[in-house]
């Protein structure tokens, strides 16, 4: 793999997420002490600077946006105030050449209809789509799209399984990527006809594509790459995300509730259960890249802690520094015919 030597310039929406801008820069000044990279922080600058200590307040520097876009502001309105706004600020940065990739934990949305106007798609791409890693039992799961494209056609599925496999490849160092389509049953004349017309061309598309898979696979590695449409994607995300949280804290309210010896048995296994359950956690893997872009944008979960936005500013740095925009052109540019771009 040919990898970028030079540091990443990482700009970070410091206004965006349920916790900003405290959080955010928390995350911020941790990452600055640990990774390889160029941090450049948009926002407010009044709110923005007195958060910023030791030498990291010389090293960081803020590009000042006087607004924000709120969590639950439209995708439409977020646009006519792109210009002033930490998140439309951060994204033009990217798009003149100031910064290599922007992470936000803000409005996904807005994000995604601004970094689409401004940077636009790779040629060949229809759309983007948002790429989540999944953290099966035995090593992480590329989940496409999870939430950027609620209908879709099949030719764009195919183009998802191609941005994934290249992701997987890339980021996550998987060798030769299995790519699956999610249905109803494990055969091919299994699902509706977006599904199978998708998987038709999923099989002559540059990626291993292995077929169908359904949803009780996901956790056990039956593929690296997992392709559907963003409204089933979403819905699976979230509910994996909740059967993680409360058997977390069903197995809390259980062994802290049990007898004496129960409880010196959770004690005894606290370190092991910590560490499973920082294995599954999805701070862990920091942030969902919008593939298909001109330009590297990684979203990260609106309540995102100051780790999530470590793990997200290390994210955003392996895919510039794996050139994942690059990969992706290139594999796509022979195998898309040009009636599939139109937008």
């Amino acid at each position: 793999m040919n990898e970028r030597t030079v540091k990443p310039r990482i700009v970070v929406d410091a206004m965006g997420g349920d916790h900003a801008p405290e959080e955010i820069v928390a995350g911020v000044l941790l990452a600055d002490a640990t990774a390889d990279a160029e941090i450049i922080l948009t926002g407010d600058e009044s709110k923005i600077r007195p958060l910023l200590r030791g030498g990291a307040a010389a090293r960081i520097a803020v590009r000042h946006a006087p607004e924000n876009v709120p969590m639950g502001q439209h995708a439409s309105a977020a646009l006519r105030s792109a210009d002033r706004t930490s998140l439309g600020v951060a994204i033009s940065m990217l798009k003149n050449g100031e910064g290599d990739a922007v992470v936000s934990a803000g409005n996904s949305g807005a994000f995604l209809a601004i970094a689409l106007i401004k940077l636009r798609t790779i040629e060949g791409i229809a759309r983007p789509a948002i790429a989540t890693v999944w953290p099966a039992l035995n090593g992480p799961v590329v989940l496409i799209d999870s939430g950027a494209n609620v209908d879709c056609r099949p030719e764009w599925l195919m183009q998802f399984g191609i941005m994934g496999s290249a992701y997987a490849h890339e980021v996550l160092a998987i060798a030769s990527p299995r790519v699956a389509i999610m249905s109803l049953g494990e055969e091919r004349t299994k699902g509706n006809a977006q599904v199978l017309d998708a998987a038709r061309l999923l099989d002559g598309a540059p990626v291993d594509f292995i077929g169908n898979i359904e949803g009780k696979d996901l956790f056990h590695n039956v593929a690296d790459v997992v392709v559907t449409d963003g409204f089933v994607g979403n819905v699976v995300l979230k509910a994996g995300e909740g059967i993680v949280s409360d058997l977390a804290k069903v197995m809390r309210e259980t062994l802290m509730g049990g007898t004496l010896l129960t409880k010196l048995g959770a004690m005894m296994l606290a370190p092991e259960l910590r560490r499973l359950r920082r294995r599954f956690d999805w701070e862990t893997y920091g942030a969902a890249p919008l593939l298909g872009l001109r330009g590297n944008c990684l979203v990260t979960h609106g309540r995102s802690s100051r780790n999530a936005i470590v793990a997200a500013i290390a994210a955003a740095s392996a895919e510039v520094r794996h050139d994942v925009v690059g990969k992706i052109s290139e594999l796509v540019a022979p195998h898309v015919a040009p009636d599939s771009q139109a937008r």
